[in-house]
Parts: structure tokens; sequence; C-alpha cells
């Protein structure tokens, strides 16, 4: 459904720049919000996507992968249990809820959750402008006071016209972006995870494949890669001796609660950094134990047959890569020694992670207004709304890079229904404080 022109206020209350997992759970915040308000005037509220259409790590829909978090992290549960956007709502719509208590799990495969995520999206595409990349904000004044912001974007059919809409509220949902390691360019033969499902079908009879990088999207892919070409043999690299769990226990969990969120924000700035340094391998760079015990067998499997297609090099590193017409020629760098050997491969995945979209580089001067802190990051409030100067009515809020001050979940799926009301509520309180004043 596109966004119909009709229905575009000349001034929104909330204008968000992204429409992935975390503003969907926004928007679905958004409408629940507006219908509990007994005597209507709701806040409106739009998204601008660059994407033509919704979609989430389409690259990475692998089959048999599983979420890691639970289904009851959705888009709602967690900030009203009885909403119709929920998993279990999905379920029951599609006819499987019955099924899905059978199968006895919290963890559905990625490919099922995406299909709720798209079927969440559906419902409230009234309120997306698909196919605008946002390329600057421009803030516009009265009285001395900044009122409103321009969000300013285009189209890729066309580019020479600008798309500009006018708020009195900004949040930034713009994601994250692959990241290769430095020096490496990607190419034909030099993949980035996110891309593998889009680019495998060029693999053809692909023969040899190497695999960068030792978390779940290395460990995923190695499997994927090993189970799809059953001739060929895959290439694991990676610094670490081997792959590290991931700590899913009840107590390390509770870092993903809500009210975790409470007590990083309010921590002084060293347990901060302690609480990185204790918890860190609850998300960052570590693998599931049941895939990490699958590895192992296939890999003692193949040598008790003296037939190993599975290769493991730990402690080692791509120390760098060059293209050829006909395979990529792969330096591995040993770093218990640094003795270099060349390893031939038709295809190189790195699964090297992502980084966050920089707000600055969106905001453009508007990012002048904002608040940093020492080290020149964002100031951001306990309600997601960046610190600016009392001359700016407008408010500035993120979903994402806020992990410096709201913790590990900020922009996680673990707490993205509770993140998403808090904005909501935020927002909705400044409207009402600005109609008392005038």
């Amino acid at each position: 459904m596109a966004f119909a022109p009709s229905t575009r206020p000349e001034v929104y209350d909330l204008l968000a720049v992204g429409f992935g997992p975390s503003n969907l759970a926004l928007a679905v915040a958004a409408r629940e919000h507006r219908e509990a308000l007994p005597e209507g005037d709701p806040l409106t509220i739009g998204f601008l996507e660059r994407k033509p259409a919704f979609g989430w790590h389409r690259g990475m829909l692998l089959d048999g992968a599983t979420m890691q978090v639970s289904f009851l992290k959705d888009l709602a549960t967690l900030r009203n249990p009885a909403s119709r956007f929920t998993f279990l709502t999905y379920l029951h719509e599609r006819e499987r809820l019955v099924d899905f208590v059978n199968h006895k799990t919290f963890f559905p495969t990625r490919i099922e959750f995406h299909d709720y995520l798209e079927w969440a999206a559906t419902q409230v595409a009234d309120q997306v402008e698909y196919g605008v990349e946002v390329v600057d904000v421009r803030p516009v004044s009265a009285g001395g006071d900044v009122e409103y912001l321009d969000v300013v974007g285009r189209r890729p059919d066309a580019p020479g016209e600008l798309v500009v809409r006018r708020t009195r509220n900004l949040v930034i949902g713009a994601g994250i972006s692959p990241v290769l390691p430095p020096g490496v360019e990607g190419s034909d033969r030099v993949w980035h995870s996110s891309e593998l499902l889009d680019r495998l079908p060029s693999a053809g009879d692909a023969r040899r494949f190497a695999v960068v990088g030792a978390g779940q999207s290395g460990a995923e892919v190695t499997a994927h890669l090993h189970d799809r070409f059953p001739d060929a043999e895959v290439h694991a690299v990676f610094t670490r001796y081997g792959y590290s769990p991931a700590d899913d226990s009840p107590f390390a969990n509770r870092v993903f609660d809500p009210g975790a969120v409470d007590d990083f924000h309010r921590a002084p700035a060293a347990v901060k950094e302690m609480f990185y340094a204790y918890h860190s391998n609850t998300n960052y760079s570590v693998v599931d134990l049941e895939l990490i015990e699958d590895l192992y067998r296939r890999v003692y499997a193949e040598r008790v047959r003296g037939d190993s297609r599975l290769r493991i090099h730990h402690m080692a590193r791509m120390a760098h890569v060059v293209t050829k017409p006909d395979h990529a020629l792969l330096t591995v760098e040993t770093l218990l020694d640094g003795r270099q050997h060349d390893l031939e491969v038709d295809v190189v995945v790195c699964a090297t992670g992502y980084e966050p979209m920089d707000p600055a580089a969106i905001l453009g001067e508007t990012a002048g207004l904002c608040a940093r802190t020492d080290d020149g990051r964002f100031r951001v409030e306990r309600d997601y709304r960046v610190t600016t100067g009392e001359h700016v009515r407008c408010g500035i809020y993120l979903q994402g890079g806020t992990e410096h001050t709201h913790g590990i979940s900020s922009s996680l799926l673990s707490t993205s229904a509770v993140r998403a009301g808090e904005i909501v509520d935020s927002v909705a309180r400044g409207r009402a404080a600005d109609r008392v004043r005038t």
C-alpha cells in the first residue's frame, strides 16, 4: 500500500527515518496510541525508507536458521500483551498457532519471523513512503526558536527532485550497514555475508569457499555452504582459537530486560565500561552452542573418514585478498608465528559484522544543535531524545547508536516494543505540554 498524498499532514508530529524492525515497532506503538485515544486527535506520524519495500536481512534468511531471541520479544508483547500485532496473533491468522505450540520452542526460524514482520508492516503501510533516501535535515526557526525540522530526501528514479517533509519530532532508526575488513573491497568473488543468498546463484559449481569471521553469521554461513555444496571445501578463518558460545543463561539474559536500560542509563561511566566487559559475550561475536557443536561434529566426522571438506583456520586472519578473473587469492596469516600462506578459492564471504549508521551524517547541519559527550557522542536522555539547547523546541530521537547511554539492547529486538512505546509517550507528552504553553 502506497502512502496516500491526501493523508500527508502539513507538519508531522513524528517523522522517522528508516523502516526496519525498530521503527516498525514504533509504527505499531503509534497506531495503538491513536486507537486508545477516546477523543481522537492522534499523533500524525510518517516514515521514510530508502528501500522499495520492507525487508530485514533478507540475504541471511537461511533455511533452518532460528532467531536468537524469544518470539515474545516481538513488536508489541512486552509493551502490550493484548496487542493485535503480536507474533501469536500472526500465528493465529496464519492458522499455525496450534502447530507452533506443539513445536515446543521459543525460537522460530528467521524466515518465519521475517514473514511476521512483513505481516505487521503491511498493516501500517499507509504511514510509510518507500523509495526515499534521506540526505539532509534542516532546522526551521520561528521567533528565535527551532520549532520544526525539514527532512530532505530524494528518490532513485528522480534524483534531481527533492522530497521535503516537515516535522515537530524526528526519530532516526536508519539501521546498520555491512562492514568489510580494512583494505578489502567487495567484488564478484568477495562478498559480505549480508549478500549471501542474493549472490549464491552466481557461485555456480564453486569448489572452494573461505568464510572470514567467528560470530553467529560466520558459523551459519560456514554450515550453509558446507550443506549446499557437498563437493566443495569450506575454509573458516578467524582470529579466535574456536567459536565462542553465546551466554544465554537466565541471569545473563536479564541484561536485555527493559529494566536493565534504566540501570545502565543512570550508571556512572566506569560502571558502563565494566558492564560491557562483563556482558559482551551475550551478543557480540558469539555463536549458539548448538551450532558450534554441529560444526565440531562435522569436522570430527570428516577426520574419521579421512576426507576433510570443512577446514578451520583458527588464530588466523585474512591479511589481504586479491580478486582474479577466475578465483580469489586469499592470504591467511597465522597469528601465533606470523607465517602466511595463500589460499585460492572461488568465493570469500566476509562475515565481519555491521556498524550503526552515523546519525550525525543524516542530521547534517542539525547535528550542530545536539549536545555531545567528552568523546564526541550524542548525549541522549532516558526517553531516547537527544539533548539539545533550550531554544530547540523540536525533538530528535535515536533508535540505535545509543549503546553508550542505554546499553547493549538499545537497538536490539529485545527491547524494541518497550523502546517504541517510550518514544511515542515522550512525543505525546511533549505535544500536550506545547499546547498548554500556547
